[in-house]
């Protein structure tokens, strides 16, 4: 029997990504993206539909999170959806679904000097932004606009999917 677990989401973040720590010491980070679905109805009346997804990551991923999950941000958050129930303080039963990220892409531009795409593989993170590298020993000059506008655009070259 197969069995698969996958969620894949591309969005807005709705907040800045939120780090804590756990009682044991491990890292874990939180934060909402918002997708959004246009249709027509049956009338044919154009329809806007937006759902909201929490997502939490751990560990190493969930540092970077906090550096560069942004609210208003595009990001990419690969991972496996999870469903958690616990007792609240007024015995109430509850119940989250979440998705545990396991990759973390921001596709919006980002201050200079870092870098946009990480996972959890072996090394806890791996970067898809392309580098830079100085070719000529002269100090650093103004670059034209736009060729500062190439190094802000996204090549999809470098989205993995």
């Amino acid at each position: 029997m197969l069995n698969l677990n996958r969620a894949t989401i591309l969005g807005n973040a709705t907040r800045d990504a939120e780090l804590r720590t756990t009682p044991n010491g491990k890292s874990v980070a939180s934060f909402a993206v918002a997708t959004n679905r246009r249709y027509k109805d049956a009338a044919g009346e154009v329809k806007d539909e937006v759902q909201f997804h929490e997502i939490v990551s751990w560990g190493k991923l969930a540092e970077i999170s906090e550096q560069i999950v942004k609210k208003g941000g595009k990001v990419y958050v690969e991972g496996r959806i999870q469903t958690r129930n616990w007792e609240g303080q007024d015995g109430a039963r509850r119940e989250k679904t979440e998705i545990v990220a396991e990759n973390i892409i921001a596709l919006s531009p980002r201050p200079a000097g870092t870098s946009s795409s990480y996972g959890s593989g072996e090394s806890g993170f791996e970067s898809a932004a392309p580098k830079t590298t100085q070719t000529n020993n002269e100090p650093d000059q103004e670059k034209p606009a736009k060729e500062e506008a190439k190094e802000d655009e996204i090549n999809l070259d470098d989205i993995p999917f």
